[in-house]
């Protein structure tokens, strides 16, 4: 055995691990300043200043790479199949919290790693065993402890939720089918539809903004586009079913944040609900790691 190939292996994993927590904590961000511009401005104008503060981050990126390099893609209709499904994610996410309170879109977008879990099974190969498939549904439950989902659950509000949830599962599972294309091209197209779709959004719906807000417009698009090239750099390290429960960390950096900016403190249920989807999501970790040591033909067909 090549010790020294199977230690670079972990490594990477580990790195991939690491980049989607990074990138997570980034979108926690995102989220709340998304929720403070909303109430006073469209979707489609965020949308719009949010995609020039993205190539911000993309420019020098596009630069060093060749700007000839985003129109040799891999795979077209995947392509644009992730590009509509990066700008629902979007669009749907803004428009979920234009009415709901943050907690109940992000209850929503939690069960995203159940999405990808099931579909990284069929469309990626991934097999995923009944131990973890298990544990990614506690983790759920955790969510659904640490979060009271309100009781306008089926309004269109909240359908506008779950759209943008799967729209993000789509995001995730389609970045590890094209993970030959490069970070820069994926982020800088997915970008540009979201700068498409705002441009028709805005139009009659455009206000004048402050410097502060305008600067704020642009800030959430270098973070989200930071963060989206951090994700989409970890799914070509780690397999997706394995990155996918670490979605839930996103509560853990909403309560740190909650706490730090308006002196939110965690009652004793988000508390519980949150060492639930911690454990669970431990526990992947875990599994993942130790059926990766065992021969294949030592595992069970339905054990993983």
């Amino acid at each position: 055995m090549n010790f020294s190939r199977v230690g670079t292996g972990g490594n990477l994993v580990l790195a991939g691990v690491l980049l989607m927590l990074l990138g997570d904590f980034m979108f926690s961000l995102n989220d709340a300043m998304g929720k403070w511009l909303v109430a006073s401005f469209s979707v489609g104008q965020i949308l719009v200043v949010r995609s020039f503060g993205s190539f911000i981050v993309l420019a020098p990126m596009i630069a060093r790479q060749g700007s000839d390099a985003l129109f040799r893609l891999e795979r077209p209709p995947l392509q644009i199949l992730r590009i509509v499904m990066t700008t629902a994610d979007v669009a749907l996410f803004y428009a979920a919290v234009a009415y709901l309170p943050l907690a109940d879109v992000i209850t929503f977008y939690m069960a995203g790693p159940i999405y990808v879990a099931a579909i990284s099974h069929f469309f990626l190969g991934e097999r995923i065993g009944w131990r973890r498939w298990l544990a990614v549904f506690v983790g759920f439950i955790g969510v659904l402890i640490a979060l009271r989902p309100s009781a306008a659950m089926f309004s269109w509000p909240s359908i506008f939720g779950l759209g943008g949830s799967l729209g993000f599962a789509l995001t995730l599972v389609l970045g590890r089918r094209l993970r030959q294309t490069s970070d820069a091209t994926l982020v800088a197209w997915q970008t540009l539809g979201a700068l498409a779709t705002g441009l028709v959004l805005s139009i009659g719906n455009w206000r004048s903004a402050s410097t502060l807000d305008f600067a704020a417009m642009l800030a959430l698009g270098a973070i989200a586009g930071g963060a989206h090239l951090l994700i989409t750099r970890s799914l070509k390290l780690a397999p997706a079913s394995l990155l996918a429960p670490l979605q839930y960390s996103l509560l853990i950096w909403a309560i740190a944040l909650g706490f730090l900016f308006f002196g939110d403190i965690p009652d004793a249920q988000i508390i519980v609900g949150s060492i639930i989807i911690v454990l669970a999501g431990l526990f992947i970790f875990h599994r993942k790691n130790l059926t990766d040591g065992i021969p294949k033909d030592a595992v069970a067909k339905d054990g993983h």
